[in-house]
């Protein structure tokens, strides 16, 4: 398979995307974003794979742009103030 048949292969692009798409959902009590909220519209709208999708949720966490609860039911976005959609 070739690469750029997989749009979201790379884990930062695939962050990229779950962080725009989690900028884009209402988020409820807390600020929190149920994870079926980011995972289905990638998924299913987006054509991203499981792997990829936890690969770039993996990559948003650790650059600190999204929270994970423990018990994976909802992610958080970055505090206000800092702006990674428009990064590059």
């Amino acid at each position: 398979m070739k690469h750029s048949e997989r749009p979201y292969a790379e884990p930062e692009a695939a962050a990229h995307k779950l962080v725009e798409l989690a900028a884009n959902v209402e988020a409820v009590q807390d600020g929190r974003i149920y994870i079926e909220r980011i995972n289905a519209p990638f998924m299913f709208n987006l054509k991203g794979s499981g792997s990829e999708f936890g690969a770039g949720l993996k990559y948003a966490i650790e650059r600190g742009w999204l929270s994970k609860h423990e018990s994976g039911t909802y992610v958080k976005l970055m505090p206000p103030g800092q702006d990674l959609l428009t990064r590059e």
